[in-house]
């Protein structure tokens, strides 16, 4: 592993995975939040037997979509749990490669690569943006590359910033207990906060009100397994950054990313540019 990693945060996202497999989530469900973060990615643009990688797959749940559409696919990942399981869910899937590497150790050739994505990792790397100029480096001129950070809640009003802000202090709590406990907080966290929130929200909607600003609104059709999984994610990591879309789109551009895109759709904020 290189130095651009958080040793714990990692182990973390191992265990993670290793409980959350997604072996439990709907088909259905599946391909309605792959289509919400690869909506803007050019599938249609790639060579038929395109090769590219996904950084920080974890349980593989993106390449099990991703892998069918292209003519090789590698999956990279520094927690050695989490690339088992993806070994795992990815069994049938002949044009898959697995790697055990960090982003600052990617074991690709530079400019080798048609596409890339990474969607909810780098924001849990020390350096963000080193990580991000790693992924870059292997991609062919012209190439895109589909990116997700967790957003700094720059479209928000100021009550729902506060909010999160309280939660970010539960999280710094929970994210230092011992897995068992992280893992059964969250689940209360999980049946007692993102459900209630999540159906209530369903229900304004379907009244006819307006719910963008609603708490956990964008959790008002999703299953409880994914809530489960999201909350054990959203509270049990250590390490967790923030970025506006302008801080977003200033480090794709100085990663070597142009033409970049930003989806309008939550989540926020998934972009997608093409290496210079």
């Amino acid at each position: 592993m290189g130095g651009n990693i958080d040793p714990k945060t990692v182990e973390g996202f191992g265990e993670e995975w290793d409980a959350y497999d997604q072996s439990g989530l709907r088909p259905d469900e599946h391909q309605q939040l792959f289509d919400s973060y690869f909506a803007i990615f050019p599938f249609t643009e790639l060579p038929t037997d395109a090769e590219g990688f996904d950084l920080g797959c974890g349980s593989g749940r993106w390449a099990m979509l991703v892998a069918p559409r292209v003519g090789r696919l590698h999956c990279i990942d520094p927690a050695p749990k989490a690339l088992e399981v993806a070994r795992r869910r990815l069994a049938d899937c002949r044009n898959v490669e697995f790697h055990l590497a960090s982003v600052d150790r990617i074991p690709l050739r530079d400019g080798s690569q048609d596409f890339g994505y990474s969607l909810g990792v780098l924001h849990h790397v020390p350096d963000a943006e080193a990580a991000l100029a790693s992924c870059v480096r292997k991609l062919k001129p012209g190439a895109p590359f589909l990116l997700y950070l967790y957003y700094s809640l720059d479209n928000r009003p100021l009550p729902y910033r506060l909010l999160w802000r309280a939660s970010d202090l539960l999280r710094k709590a929970i994210s230092r207990m011992p897995f068992r406990a992280r893992k059964s907080i969250t689940t209360l966290l999980a049946a007692g906060v993102y459900y209630p929130l999540a159906r209530t929200a369903r229900g304004l909607e379907g009244a006819g009100a307006s719910v963008r600003h609603f708490p956990l609104s964008a959790y008002r059709d999703a299953s409880f397994y994914t809530m489960r999984t999201d909350a054990l994610d959203r509270f049990g990591t250590r390490l967790e950054k923030r970025f506006s879309r302008a801080q977003i789109e200033d480090m794709m551009r100085s990663s070597g990313l142009e033409n970049i895109t930003f989806s309008e759709q939550v989540p926020h904020w998934v972009a997608c540019g093409r290496k210079r």
